[in-house]
Protein backbone atom coordinates (compact mmCIF):
# COMPACT_ATOMS: atom_id res chain seq x y z
CA UNK A 1 0.00 0.00 0.00
CA UNK A 2 2.96 2.04 1.18
CA UNK A 3 4.99 1.73 -2.44
CA UNK A 4 1.64 2.26 -4.38
CA UNK A 5 1.34 5.53 -2.71
CA UNK A 6 5.09 6.62 -3.10
CA UNK A 7 4.46 5.27 -7.26
CA UNK A 8 1.42 7.49 -7.36
CA UNK A 9 3.11 10.70 -5.89
CA UNK A 10 5.77 10.41 -8.55
CA UNK A 11 3.44 10.08 -11.19
CA UNK A 12 1.12 12.86 -10.37
CA UNK A 13 4.73 14.73 -9.17
CA UNK A 14 5.40 13.75 -12.77
CA UNK A 15 2.44 15.40 -14.48
CA UNK A 16 2.80 18.18 -12.20
CA UNK A 17 6.39 19.00 -14.34
CA UNK A 18 5.20 18.38 -17.45
CA UNK A 19 2.86 21.10 -17.19
CA UNK A 20 5.67 23.84 -16.44
CA UNK A 21 8.12 22.66 -19.36
CA UNK A 22 5.49 24.19 -22.24
CA UNK A 23 7.80 25.74 -24.73
CA UNK A 24 5.73 28.84 -24.84
CA UNK A 25 2.76 29.98 -23.00
CA UNK A 26 -0.43 30.38 -24.55
CA UNK A 27 -1.32 34.21 -25.13
CA UNK A 28 -4.79 35.57 -22.97
CA UNK A 29 -5.62 38.28 -25.38
CA UNK A 30 -6.05 38.40 -29.31
CA UNK A 31 -2.33 39.84 -29.70
CA UNK A 32 0.31 41.49 -27.24
CA UNK A 33 2.67 44.21 -29.88
CA UNK A 34 5.93 44.12 -27.95
CA UNK A 35 7.29 47.24 -26.77
CA UNK A 36 10.67 47.49 -27.88
CA UNK A 37 11.53 51.09 -25.81
CA UNK A 38 13.08 51.11 -22.71
CA UNK A 39 13.11 47.73 -21.49
CA UNK A 40 16.55 48.11 -20.11
CA UNK A 41 15.71 49.23 -16.83
CA UNK A 42 13.34 45.40 -15.38
CA UNK A 43 13.77 41.79 -16.81
CA UNK A 44 11.19 39.19 -17.43
CA UNK A 45 10.47 35.97 -18.93
CA UNK A 46 9.37 37.73 -22.51
CA UNK A 47 8.48 41.38 -23.40
CA UNK A 48 5.93 43.92 -22.15
CA UNK A 49 2.73 44.90 -24.49
CA UNK A 50 2.49 48.32 -25.92
CA UNK A 51 -1.56 49.14 -25.28
CA UNK A 52 -3.61 47.29 -27.29
CA UNK A 53 -5.16 50.20 -28.44
CA UNK A 54 -2.42 51.75 -30.42
CA UNK A 55 -2.01 48.47 -31.88
CA UNK A 56 -1.08 49.26 -35.56
CA UNK A 57 -1.06 46.55 -38.89
CA UNK A 58 2.95 47.71 -39.03
CA UNK A 59 3.69 45.61 -35.84
CA UNK A 60 2.51 42.76 -37.52
CA UNK A 61 4.91 42.81 -40.71
CA UNK A 62 8.09 42.98 -42.01
CA UNK A 63 10.39 43.02 -44.86
CA UNK A 64 13.47 42.26 -43.15
CA UNK A 65 13.08 38.44 -44.82
CA UNK A 66 13.39 39.51 -48.24
CA UNK A 67 16.73 40.71 -48.30
CA UNK A 68 19.73 38.91 -49.06
CA UNK A 69 22.14 38.56 -46.05
CA UNK A 70 25.71 38.17 -46.41
CA UNK A 71 27.39 34.62 -46.44
CA UNK A 72 31.01 35.69 -46.48
CA UNK A 73 31.82 34.25 -43.27
CA UNK A 74 33.68 31.02 -42.46
CA UNK A 75 30.51 28.78 -42.86
CA UNK A 76 29.62 30.24 -45.72
CA UNK A 77 25.51 31.27 -44.70
CA UNK A 78 23.73 33.64 -43.16
CA UNK A 79 20.25 33.05 -40.81
CA UNK A 80 18.20 36.05 -40.53
CA UNK A 81 15.99 36.01 -37.88
CA UNK A 82 12.49 37.39 -37.11
CA UNK A 83 12.34 38.86 -33.87
CA UNK A 84 10.07 40.90 -31.41
CA UNK A 85 12.50 44.39 -32.54
CA UNK A 86 11.32 43.67 -36.18
CA UNK A 87 8.48 42.16 -35.94
CA UNK A 88 6.68 43.13 -32.46
CA UNK A 89 3.55 41.70 -32.77
CA UNK A 90 5.24 38.15 -32.49
CA UNK A 91 5.23 38.09 -29.13
CA UNK A 92 3.45 35.95 -27.26
CA UNK A 93 2.38 34.09 -30.38
CA UNK A 94 5.14 31.43 -29.50
CA UNK A 95 6.59 31.22 -33.13
CA UNK A 96 9.30 32.69 -34.78
CA UNK A 97 10.66 33.06 -38.62
CA UNK A 98 13.88 32.83 -40.23
CA UNK A 99 15.55 33.34 -44.01
CA UNK A 100 18.17 31.44 -44.51
CA UNK A 101 21.11 31.72 -47.18
CA UNK A 102 23.94 29.55 -48.19
CA UNK A 103 26.59 29.81 -50.85
CA UNK A 104 27.77 26.79 -52.61
CA UNK A 105 28.96 25.14 -50.16
CA UNK A 106 28.23 26.75 -47.69
CA UNK A 107 27.19 25.07 -44.68
CA UNK A 108 24.94 26.09 -41.35
CA UNK A 109 26.76 23.91 -38.98
CA UNK A 110 25.75 21.39 -36.60
CA UNK A 111 23.55 23.30 -33.92
CA UNK A 112 20.56 22.70 -31.43
CA UNK A 113 17.43 25.42 -30.21
CA UNK A 114 16.70 24.62 -26.78
CA UNK A 115 13.43 26.54 -27.14
CA UNK A 116 11.79 25.41 -30.44
CA UNK A 117 11.27 22.77 -33.33
CA UNK A 118 11.65 23.79 -36.68
CA UNK A 119 10.45 23.33 -40.24
CA UNK A 120 12.27 24.72 -43.05
CA UNK A 121 10.87 24.85 -47.02
CA UNK A 122 13.37 24.83 -49.47
CA UNK A 123 12.70 27.84 -51.82
CA UNK A 124 15.91 27.52 -54.01
CA UNK A 125 18.73 25.30 -54.70
CA UNK A 126 19.61 22.19 -53.35
CA UNK A 127 20.13 21.01 -49.55
CA UNK A 128 21.06 18.03 -47.98
CA UNK A 129 19.73 18.41 -44.39
CA UNK A 130 20.07 15.92 -41.17
CA UNK A 131 19.26 15.76 -36.93
CA UNK A 132 20.55 13.46 -34.91
CA UNK A 133 18.71 12.17 -31.91
CA UNK A 134 19.30 10.89 -28.54
CA UNK A 135 20.48 7.64 -29.56
CA UNK A 136 22.78 8.86 -31.98
CA UNK A 137 20.93 7.79 -34.91
CA UNK A 138 20.95 10.11 -38.00
CA UNK A 139 18.18 11.33 -40.07
CA UNK A 140 19.08 12.66 -43.01
CA UNK A 141 17.69 14.43 -46.76
CA UNK A 142 18.43 15.55 -49.67
CA UNK A 143 15.84 18.47 -50.31
CA UNK A 144 14.45 20.21 -53.67
CA UNK A 145 12.94 23.55 -54.09
CA UNK A 146 9.23 23.21 -52.75
CA UNK A 147 10.56 20.04 -50.07
CA UNK A 148 9.84 20.39 -46.08
CA UNK A 149 11.64 19.30 -43.58
CA UNK A 150 11.30 19.06 -39.40
CA UNK A 151 14.26 19.22 -37.04
CA UNK A 152 12.48 18.10 -33.22
CA UNK A 153 13.20 20.54 -30.17
CA UNK A 154 17.06 20.64 -29.23
CA UNK A 155 18.33 18.00 -31.29
CA UNK A 156 21.58 19.08 -32.96
CA UNK A 157 21.26 19.51 -37.02
CA UNK A 158 22.59 20.86 -40.22
CA UNK A 159 22.10 22.42 -43.41
CA UNK A 160 24.56 21.51 -46.10
CA UNK A 161 24.31 23.04 -49.96
CA UNK A 162 26.54 20.48 -51.41
CA UNK A 163 26.04 22.21 -54.66
CA UNK A 164 29.40 24.15 -55.92
CA UNK A 165 27.60 26.56 -58.67
CA UNK A 166 24.03 27.29 -57.06
CA UNK A 167 23.37 29.47 -53.94
CA UNK A 168 20.51 27.78 -51.62
CA UNK A 169 17.81 30.17 -50.35
CA UNK A 170 15.08 28.49 -47.55
CA UNK A 171 12.72 30.13 -45.03
CA UNK A 172 12.01 28.24 -41.48
CA UNK A 173 9.52 28.54 -38.76
CA UNK A 174 9.99 27.78 -35.14
CA UNK A 175 8.04 27.21 -32.55
CA UNK A 176 8.92 29.67 -29.83
CA UNK A 177 9.62 33.62 -29.95
CA UNK A 178 12.75 33.53 -28.71
CA UNK A 179 14.08 29.93 -30.08
CA UNK A 180 17.57 29.98 -29.19
CA UNK A 181 20.68 29.03 -31.06
CA UNK A 182 23.98 26.96 -29.63
CA UNK A 183 26.00 26.07 -32.58
CA UNK A 184 28.13 22.82 -31.05
CA UNK A 185 31.55 24.05 -32.12
CA UNK A 186 31.50 27.62 -31.03
CA UNK A 187 30.13 26.68 -27.79
CA UNK A 188 32.97 23.35 -27.15
CA UNK A 189 35.81 25.35 -28.90
CA UNK A 190 35.57 29.26 -27.93
CA UNK A 191 33.29 29.61 -24.56
CA UNK A 192 34.32 32.37 -22.46
CA UNK A 193 36.04 31.19 -20.20
CA UNK A 194 37.98 28.41 -22.00
CA UNK A 195 36.78 24.78 -21.02
CA UNK A 196 39.68 22.98 -19.82
CA UNK A 197 41.79 21.31 -22.33
CA UNK A 198 41.72 18.27 -20.88
CA UNK A 199 38.37 17.93 -20.76
CA UNK A 200 38.09 18.78 -24.73
CA UNK A 201 40.81 16.60 -25.32
CA UNK A 202 39.45 13.01 -23.77
CA UNK A 203 35.81 13.84 -24.92
CA UNK A 204 36.99 14.61 -28.80
CA UNK A 205 40.23 12.37 -28.50
CA UNK A 206 42.18 15.07 -29.67
CA UNK A 207 45.98 16.33 -28.83
CA UNK A 208 46.64 19.90 -27.78
CA UNK A 209 47.86 20.92 -31.33
CA UNK A 210 45.08 19.87 -32.86
CA UNK A 211 42.76 21.76 -30.08
CA UNK A 212 45.18 24.97 -30.27
CA UNK A 213 44.27 24.59 -34.41
CA UNK A 214 40.37 24.00 -33.88
CA UNK A 215 39.79 26.92 -31.47
CA UNK A 216 42.48 29.10 -34.03
CA UNK A 217 40.26 28.42 -36.47
CA UNK A 218 36.99 29.27 -35.15
CA UNK A 219 38.25 32.26 -33.67
CA UNK A 220 38.43 31.79 -30.14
Amino acid sequence: MKISFIILQLILGLFILLGFVKSDPDPLQDYCVASTENTHNFYINGVPCINPQLAMASHFATSDLSKPGNTRNQFGSNVSLTTMMNLPGLNTLGLAMARLDIAPDGLVPLHSHPRASEVIILLKGSLFVGFVDISNRLFTRQLRPGDSFVFPKGLIHYLYNMDKDEAVLAISGLSSQNPGVQISSIASFTSKPEIPDEVLEKSFKIHGPDLAKIRRNLGG
